[in-house]
C-alpha cells in the first residue's frame, strides 16, 4: 500500500531546502518577503493543470500538483513548521481557452493563483488580481509564505482569480488544497487526508459513488480512498467550500475539540476541560483538524464519514473510512454507503 501524506515513510513536508542540492531559488525582490522572514527556508514547485471533466456532471476540473502528472483535487497537502518561510513557485499550465470559457467577468484577467489562509504574506503573494499576484497561462511566479509563531493550525489554499475576482469558479473547479502549520513538538500522524465539503452535496468535489473509489482487493490511499490500518493515527484536514453549511461526522470514532484534534497530556484537569466530539459544524471557508485512532475500541470496518445535515447525506454526501485489520486486509461489506 502506498504511503499517504503524513505517514512515517513520507517526509514531514514537501519541498526542497534552499541550501540543499536542488535547483536554485530565485531571489525575492524588495518587499516580497513578509516581516519575520529574512529568507526562504524551503521551496516548492506547484503546477495548475486541467484534468478530465467530472464524470457525473461534465464540469471542467482543474487541480494542483507537485508535478504536472500528480495534479488532483484537492491538491497536495502542504506542511510548514512555525517559524518557517516557504517559497512556492506556481506554474500555470491550464490552457487559455479553458480559462476563457470559465471566465464570468469579462474584465477579469486570464490566469490562476494560489491564496493561502492562516500564514503571513505580502500583497505580491496575495494571489489576487487587484494585487497583480496571479499567474498568466504558460507563466510562473513565486509566492512567499511565513508561518509566523502562533499560526499553527489547519488551513487551506486555493485559487482567487479563475472566473472572477474571488476565484469562485477556480475553487469550484478543483483549485484548492490543505495547508497545515505545525509546532515543532507536534505529534505526527500516520496518515493525513483532506475532506472538502461543498455545494451540491459533494465531498472533494465528488458526489455519490464517485466519492469512494477504493478497490476492495487493493485499497490505495487517495482523495477518493480513505484507508488506514487499525491502530494508526489518522488526521483529517476538513475544509468548507462553496456556500452551504455542513457538519463533519465519522461513525465509531471521536476526537478532542482542540487545535490538533487530540490532547497530549497526563494532566487530568486539562483533559477533562476539553470536549470530546464526533460531529462538528463547518461553515463556508472554515477549516479545522480532526485526529483519530483508526478502529479504536471498534476494530476494522467500513466507517461512514458524512455530513449530518440529513438532506445532504441523503443526497449522496457520504463516504467511508476503510479501516483494515493488522494484516492489511479489508473487511467485507455491502457495496453501498
Amino acid at each position: 500500500m502506498a504511503a499517504a501524506p503524513g505517514t512515517p515513510g513520507a517526509p514531514p513536508a514537501v519541498g526542497i531546502p534552499v541550501n540543499g542540492s536542488g535547483a536554485g531559488l530565485a531571489t525575492a525582490a524588495p518587499g516580497e518577503l513578509p516581516e519575520g522572514c529574512a529568507a526562504p527556508d524551503r521551496r516548492i514547485d506547484l503546477y495548475a493543470e486541467e484534468l478530465p471533466p467530472d464524470p457525473r456532471t461534465g464540469q471542467v476540473r482543474l487541480g494542483y500538483g507537485l508535478t504536472p502528472e500528480t495534479a488532483d483535487y484537492p491538491g497536495p497537502t502542504l506542511e510548514m513548521i512555525e517559524g518557517e518561510c516557504l517559497a512556492l513557485t506556481l506554474y500555470d499550465e491550464v490552457p487559455s481557452e479553458t480559462l476563457e470559457a470559465l471566465r464570468t467577468d469579462p474584465d477579469q484577467p486570464l490566469g490562476v493563483s494560489v491564496h493561502a489562509h492562516g500564514v503571513k504574506y505580502t500583497p505580491s503573494s496575495d494571489g489576487t488580481a487587484h494585487n497583480d499576484s496571479y499567474v498568466a497561462p504558460g507563466e510562473s511566479r513565486t509566492y512567499y509564505w511565513y508561518a509566523k509563531p502562533g499560526t499553527a493550525g489547519y488551513w487551506w489554499y486555493h485559487d482567487h482569480v479563475v472566473g472572477g475576482p474571488h476565484g469562485t469558479t477556480g475553487i469550484g473547479s478543483g483549485l484548492l488544497g490543505g495547508l497545515i502549520v505545525r509546532r515543532p513538538d507536534d505529534v505526527r500522524p500516520d496518515r493525513t487526508y483532506v475532506t472538502a465539503f461543498g455545494d451540491g452535496q459533494t465531498i472533494n468535489l465528488r458526489h455519490g459513488p464517485n466519492v469512494d473509489t477504493c478497490d476492495p482487493q487493493d485499497p490505495r490511499p487517495s482523495n477518493t480512498c480513505l484507508v488506514a490500518v487499525v491502530g494508526e493515527t489518522v488526521e483529517f484536514v476538513v475544509i468548507g467550500i462553496g456556500n452551504d453549511t455542513h457538519t463533519f461526522h465519522i461513525h465509531g470514532h471521536s476526537w478532542a475539540d482542540t487545535r490538533t484534534g487530540r490532547v497530549d497530556s497526563t494532566d487530568r484537569a486539562l483533559v477533562d476541560s476539553v470536549r470530546v466530539i464526533d460531529n462538528k459544524t463547518l461553515g463556508p471557508g472554515d477549516s479545522f483538524g480532526v485526529t483519530i485512532t483508526a478502529g479504536d475500541s471498534v476494530g476494522p470496518g467500513h466507517w461512514m464519514l458524512h455530513c449530518h445535515m440529513q438532506f445532504h447525506t441523503d443526497a449522496g454526501m457520504s463516504t467511508m473510512l476503510h479501516v483494515l485489520d493488522k494484516n492489511g486486509r479489508i473487511p467485507a461489506h455491502a457495496d453501498h454507503h
